[in-house]
Formats: structure tokens, sequence, C-alpha cells
């Protein structure tokens, strides 16, 4: 079974550039406080990277 990661978006995207928010958006956030659950694949753990500053991870 291939681990989890559950993502919480905690700042908002409001004065992030384009490609920030294209990036949340492609996690599946919307609002603040929103949490997904990921499989934890190179393609998620790199956009994850690209916005960690915007978010929280916990593997689950």
């Amino acid at each position: 079974m291939s681990n989890k990661l559950e993502i919480t978006l905690t700042r908002s995207v409001i004065g992030g550039n384009e490609t920030q928010r294209k990036t949340v958006e492609a996690l599946g956030l919307k609002k603040i406080r929103q949490s997904v659950v990921r499989e934890d694949t190179p393609a998620v753990r790199g956009m994850v990277n690209k916005v960690s500053h915007l978010l929280a991870v916990k593997e689950v």
C-alpha cells in the first residue's frame, strides 16, 4: 500500500503569482483550512514543494 499525504491550505494565495495559484488549485484546494488526501507520488511532492510556504502536510 502506498503512503498518502494530507495537505491543508494554511495561507492565502492572494499575494502569490499565477503559477502558485494554479499549483494550489491543481492539488484540489480552494479555501483556507481545506484539506485533501493525495497519493504520495513524485508529482504531488513536487507540487507541495513548490508552494510549501502555503501548506501544512501530514503523512497519513
